[in-house]
C-alpha cells in the first residue's frame, strides 16, 4: 500500500442521500466509484481482481479499522456507571441531598448519598457483568465470509474485510462491504433494506453514471443487502462506518419492533409512576399542612417514592436475561437479542419445515431411474455432472449426489460450458457439458413439475416422444407413488445442442424428461417424543414446507402429527388475507409452499393471536423470520438467514429448542418474582407509612432509614436471575398480564398495610414506644416482612415445597440477621436507631410469623381465582382470544 494514502478518518463524511459520490477509503479513489472502470479503480486501491497479499490487508486493517459499524458510546465500564445515575429518582434524591447540606443537614446528606452509591454500584455490577457475558456469547455466532488472499480463496471473519478486497458471494450471503462487481453470473440481490424496492434486482460489472442514486446502481453492491441467487466476485471499496448502509443503521434498529416483554417492563412502570407520584404529592402537601420541617417532609416523600419503585428492575433483568442466555448456551441455543428470550418463553405455535427438524436432514440418494421407473446409470451420469460441475448454491441434493454410489463413472469426458444457477422461481438447476466425443448436452434438473415446464419431449429407449398427455399422467403417477412412500422426488431432462458457445434460462425449453432422483431423510430418531414434549409446554407444531403434499403427509404420519389438515401454496395463492387468517390457524401441514408466502403464513398466525416461532435456515426463510415473534436458525445457516434470526441453535435439534424454552420461561418467571417481591411488600409499606405520617406526631421512617430498608430488601434479589424455577411454571406460555400484578399488588399490599397497623397499635398502645424506638421497631418489622414475603411469592406452591437457590436463602437469612443486629450496633445513632427491648422484639417476630401464614392464605387464593378464571376463558385458545399480554387487546387485531 502506498505510504502516501491518507487516513480514511480525514476523508469526506459518507452522503446516504441519492447520488451523492462516496470517496471516503484512499486519497487515490475517485469520486463516484461505480462509474469508473473496474480496471483503473483497482489501481486507485493498489490491488488487482485476484485479491490482496495478506501482509498488505493486514497494513489496511490497522489502518482503517475493522468492518463494523462505529461502536456505540456505553460499552465502557465507566459509561455503563454513569447510566445508573440517569434515573430520575436517583437524581431527585441527589438533589435533595445536596438541599440538605445547603441548609446545614449534612449528616443526613451524606447517608442519604452513601446510599443511592452503593446501590448504583450494586446495579452497575450486574448489569456490566451482564453485557461483558453476552458480547462472549455473540463472539460465537460471528459471520464469515470468502475472500481472495494471495490469489487463494480464503474464509476471514467478515470484519477483517478491507477495502481492495476482492470478496467472493453466492445465493445466501449477506453482503458484508460496498464495491462493485468484478465478474458475475446471474447475479440477483435483494437491496429492500436500502431502496425498499421488494423484488431482487440484477447486478453485473460495467459502469453506472456519476450521478446514480443506489437504485440505478446495477455495477454496485451494498453492506446488509443479500445475495437471491447467482455467484459474484466483488471488489471491496467502502467497509465499516464509511458504507451506505452504516448511515442508515441506526434508523434500522429503531425499525425492529418492541417485544411483548419489553412492552409488559414499560407499561409497569407507567403504573408505578402513577402511584408514585400521587403518593409523593398527598403525602408532601399533607405534612407541610401539619406544620412539619419542608426539607424533612420532601425527603420523606421522596423516600416513599424510591421505597415503592423496583428501582433495580433494569439491573435484574439484564442479569435474568444475561443468565438465561448463558444457560440458553450451554443447552446449545445462542441468544442475538436478549429480548428474544422472553418471547421464546411465550411462544404458543412452531413453524419449522421438516428437514432436518423432524427428518434426519442426512438426505441420501436412494434411486436413480429412468422415465418407466426402471434403474438408469444414464441419469445417474447426468445427474452427477450436474450436481458436482454447478457452483451456485450449495445443497444437501447435489451431495447426496456427488456422494451416491456409482460405477465409477468417468467424469474427465465432459467439459463444463456454461450453467444456469438454482433459483426460487423455476426450481431448476441447468449445467451444460460438453462431451469431448460428439456433443454438448444441457442438463437439467429440479421440482418434477417445474421440469416437465421446460420439456416438450420424453427420452426414453426408443429416442424421443412427444410429451403428450399420457406421459404427463404416468410421470404424474410415478411421482406420486413414491411421494406417498416418502421419497422427494426430483425430474431431470436434458437436451442436446451443437457448437452452442453461451447457455442462459432461455435454453431450458423443449428439453427431453428423461428420468427421475429418488432421496429419502427418514424421520428423526425421537423426534416424536419432542414434539410430545412441546405439546406438554402449550406449543403447537405447524410445518411449513416446498415438499410436495404426499412427502409431507407420509412425514406427518410417521412422526405422530395430523395429516390430514392440509393447504398447498396453489390454495394459499387464492386466498385474501383475512381468509388465511380465518383458516391458517386450523392447518397442521403447509405444503409446495412458495418462499414468498411464508411470510403471509406467520403473519395470519400472529394475527389470529399466536405468539409465533418461526425454524429455518435458508434463503427463502428470511423474510418469515422476521416477521415471526421469535426467530430461530441454525449455526449452519445461510448468512441471511441467521442474521435475520433472534435465536441461533447450535444443533438442528428440536430437543435442543425445547431446552431453550424452558430456559425462557425460568426466565421469564425469575423476573416476575423481582417484580411481584419488591410490589407486593413495598406497596404495602409505603401506604403505611403515609398514611402513619398523617396521624403520628412524628415521622414513621425516617428518609434515611427508608431507604436503608430498600437498600438492604434489594440485596437478595441479586440472586434472583439464578433462583430455582418449580416445573408448574415451565408447563406453559407465559405472557405480561398487568391487571393480574395490578390485583397482586393490591391484595398482598393490603395485607402488609393490615400488619404494619397491627405493628403501630403493638408499639403504641402495648410498648408504649417513643418515636426513636417506633421507628427502629418499625425498620426491623418491615425489613423482615419484606424479606419474608420472598418466600412466599417466589412460588405458586407451599414455600416448604419448593426449595430456593442456595444463594437466595443466604442473602435473605443474612439481611434478616444484619436488620436485627443493626439497632444494636456502634453506627446506630447515625440512622436514627436505638436498641430494641427484647419483649419488643419477641412482639416483632411473632407479627412477621402470623404475616406469613395470612400472607400464604392469599396467595393460595389469588392463584386459586386464576386458575378458576383461566378455566373459564380457556387455557389452550389462542392468545387473541384471551388477554393480550398487558391485559389490553392482542397485539395484532382482526380487521
Amino acid at each position: 500500500m502506498a505510504t502516501g494514502t491518507a487516513d480514511a478518518r480525514d476523508q469526506p463524511a459518507a452522503m446516504a442521500g441519492e447520488g451523492q459520490p462516496i470517496s471516503r477509503l484512499s486519497g487515490h479513489v475517485a469520486h463516484a466509484y461505480w462509474s469508473i472502470e473496474t480496471g483503473d479503480l483497482a489501481g486507485q486501491l493498489e490491488t488487482s481482481s485476484s485479491g490482496l497479499p495478506s501482509v498488505d490487508a493486514a497494513i489496511r486493517l490497522a489502518k482503517f479499522g475493522r468492518n463494523a459499524l462505529a461502536s456505540r458510546s456505553g460499552g465502557s465500564a465507566l459509561t455503563v456507571f454513569a447510566r445508573q445515575f440517569r434515573s430520575p429518582l436517583v437524581l431527585i434524591l441527589v438533589f435533595a441531598a445536596a438541599v440538605s447540606v445547603f441548609v446545614g443537614e449534612g449528616h443526613e446528606a451524606a447517608i442519604i448519598g452513601a446510599i443511592v452509591l452503593a446501590s448504583c454500584v450494586l446495579s452497575f455490577t450486574q448489569e456490566y457483568g451482564a453485557s461483558r457475558a453476552m458480547e462472549v456469547l455473540r463472539q460465537r455466532i460471528s459471520r464469515k465470509a470468502t475472500v481472495l488472499r494471495d490469489s487463494i480463496e480464503r474464509t476471514i471473519d467478515v470484519e477483517e474485510i478491507v477495502p481492495g478486497d476482492v470478496v467472493c458471494l453466492s445465493a445466501g450471503n449477506l453482503i458484508p462491504v460496498d464495491g462493485v462487481i468484478l465478474e458475475s453470473r446471474d447475479f440477483n440481490v435483494s437491496e429492500s433494506v436500502l431502496t425498499g424496492e421488494t423484488f431482487p434486482v440484477v447486478k453485473s460489472a460495467g459502469r453506472s453514471a456519476p450521478e446514480a442514486g443506489i437504485a440505478q446502481r446495477t455495477n454496485a453492491v451494498f453492506t446488509g443487502t443479500s445475495v437471491r441467487s447467482g455467484t459474484a466476485k466483488v471488489l471491496a471499496v467502502a467497509t465499516g462506518a464509511q458504507t451506505e448502509f452504516a448511515s442508515i443503521a441506526e434508523a434500522l434498529e429503531r425499525r425492529i419492533p418492541e417485544t411483548g416483554f419489553a412492552r409488559g417492563i414499560r407499561m409497569f412502570g407507567y403504573l408505578m409512576t402513577e402511584i408514585m407520584l400521587v403518593i409523593v404529592i398527598l403525602v408532601f402537601f399533607a405534612n407541610v399542612m401539619l406544620e412539619r420541617p419542608l426539607i424533612e417532609s420532601l425527603l420523606f416523600s421522596l423516600a416513599l417514592a424510591v421505597g415503592l419503585t423496583p428501582e433495580l428492575l433494569p439491573a435484574i433483568i439484564s442479569v435474568t436475561l444475561a443468565k438465561g442466555a448463558r444457560m440458553m448456551a450451554a443447552s446449545g441455543v445462542i441468544v442475538r437479542r436478549l429480548d428474544a428470550i422472553e418471547n421464546l418463553g411465550s411462544m404458543d405455535l412452531l413453524c419449522t419445515d421438516k428437514t432436518g427438524t423432524l427428518t434426519e436432514g442426512v438426505i441420501h440418494l436412494d434411486g436413480a431411474f429412468d422415465v418407466e421407473g426402471i434403474a438408469s446409470r444414464k441419469v445417474l451420469l447426468w445427474a452427477r455432472l450436474n450436481a458436482i460441475l454447478q457452483t451456485g448454491l450449495k445443497n444437501p441434493l447435489d451431495e447426496a449426489i456427488a456422494s451416491a454410489p456409482h460405477d465409477q463413472d468417468d467424469l474427465s469426458g465432459f467439459t463444463k460450458i456454461d450453467e444456469s444457477p438454482y433459483d426460487f422461481v423455476r426450481k431448476r438447476l441447468s449445467v451444460a457439458v460438453h462431451d469431448n466425443a460428439l456433443e454438448q448436452v444441457l442438463i437439467t434438473k429440479g421440482a418434477v413439475q417445474n421440469v416437465i415446464e421446460a420439456c416438450g419431449f420424453v427420452q426414453d429407449r426408443d429416442g424421443l416422444t412427444p410429451l403428450g398427455a399420457t406421459e404427463r399422467q404416468a410421470i404424474d403417477e410415478k411421482f406420486r407413488r413414491w411421494s406417498a412412500l416418502g421419497y422427494r422426488v426430483l425430474g431431470l431432462a436434458i437436451r442436446r445442442f451443437q457448437d452452442k458457445a453461451s447457455f442462459s434460462r432461455d435454453d431450458e425449453t423443449e428439453m427431453a424428461f428423461a428420468g427421475f432422483l429418488l432421496f429419502l431423510d427418514p424421520p428423526k430418531e425421537g423426534v416424536r417424543e419432542t414434539l410430545s414434549a412441546l405439546a406438554d409446554r402449550g406449543i403447537g407444531v405447524k410445518v411449513v414446507s416446498g415438499d410436495n403434499r404426499y412427502v409431507a403427509a407420509h412425514v406427518a404420519e410417521a412422526i405422530g402429527l395430523r395429516s390430514d389438515r392440509i393447504m398447498t401454496g396453489e390454495d394459499l395463492a387464492k386466498m385474501t388475507k383475512n381468509g388465511l387468517l380465518a383458516s391458517a390457524r386450523n392447518i397442521d401441514l403447509f405444503v409446495e409452499i412458495d418462499p414468498n408466502q411464508k411470510e403471509r403464513i406467520v403473519e395470519a398466525l400472529r394475527r389470529s393471536g399466536h405468539v409465533v416461532g418461526y425454524l429455518g435456515d435458508g434463503i427463502n426463510d428470511a423474510p418469515a423470520l422476521h416477521e415471526a415473534d421469535i426467530g430461530i436458525s441454525v449455526d449452519t445457516a445461510v448468512d441471511v438467514a441467521r442474521e435475520a434470526a433472534d435465536i441461533i441453535l447450535l444443533k438442528r435439534d428440536l430437543g435442543v429448542l425445547v431446552r431453550g424454552v424452558d430456559d425462557g420461561r425460568k426466565t421469564f418467571a425469575n423476573t416476575m418474582k423481582y417484580i411481584s417481591i419488591t410490589t407486593s411488600a413495598n406497596f404495602g409499606n409505603m401506604i403505611s407509612m403515609a398514611a402513619a405520617s398523617l396521624y403520628l406526631p412524628f415521622l414513621p421512617l425516617l428518609a434515611k432509614q427508608i431507604l436503608l430498608n430498600n437498600f438492604l430488601s434489594d440485596i437478595p434479589s441479586l440472586a434472583i436471575a439464578g433462583d430455582n424455577v418449580d416445573a408448574d411454571q415451565l408447563r406453559r406460555p407465559r405472557h405480561w398480564d398487568i391487571h393480574f400484578i395490578r390485583r397482586f399488588m393490591v391484595s398482598f399490599g393490603l395485607v402488609s398495610s393490615v400488619f404494619d397497623f397491627a405493628t403501630f397499635a403493638f408499639l403504641l398502645f402495648v410498648a408504649h414506644a417513643a418515636a426513636a424506638t417506633f421507628q427502629t421497631a418499625w425498620f426491623v418489622e418491615s425489613v423482615l416482612t419484606q424479606l419474608a414475603i420472598l418466600f412466599i411469592v417466589r412460588t405458586h406452591v407451599r414455600p416448604w415445597n419448593s426449595r430456593p437457590s442456595r444463594l437466595l436463602a443466604g442473602l435473605a437469612f443474612g439481611v434478616g440477621g444484619i436488620a436485627v443486629a443493626i439497632p444494636f450496633a456502634p453506627f446506630a445513632k447515625w440512622f436514627g436507631f436505638v436498641p430494641l427491648p427484647a419483649p419488643v422484639l419477641a412482639g416483632l417476630l411473632a407479627i412477621t410469623a402470623l404475616y406469613i401464614v395470612v400472607s400464604e392464605v392469599t396467595k393460595t387464593w389469588l392463584f386459586d381465582h386464576g386458575r378458576r378464571r383461566r378455566k373459564t376463558t380457556g387455557t389452550h385458545e389462542p392468545r387473541a382470544n384471551r388477554p393480550g399480554p398487558l391485559g389490553e387487546e392482542p397485539r395484532r387485531s382482526v380487521p
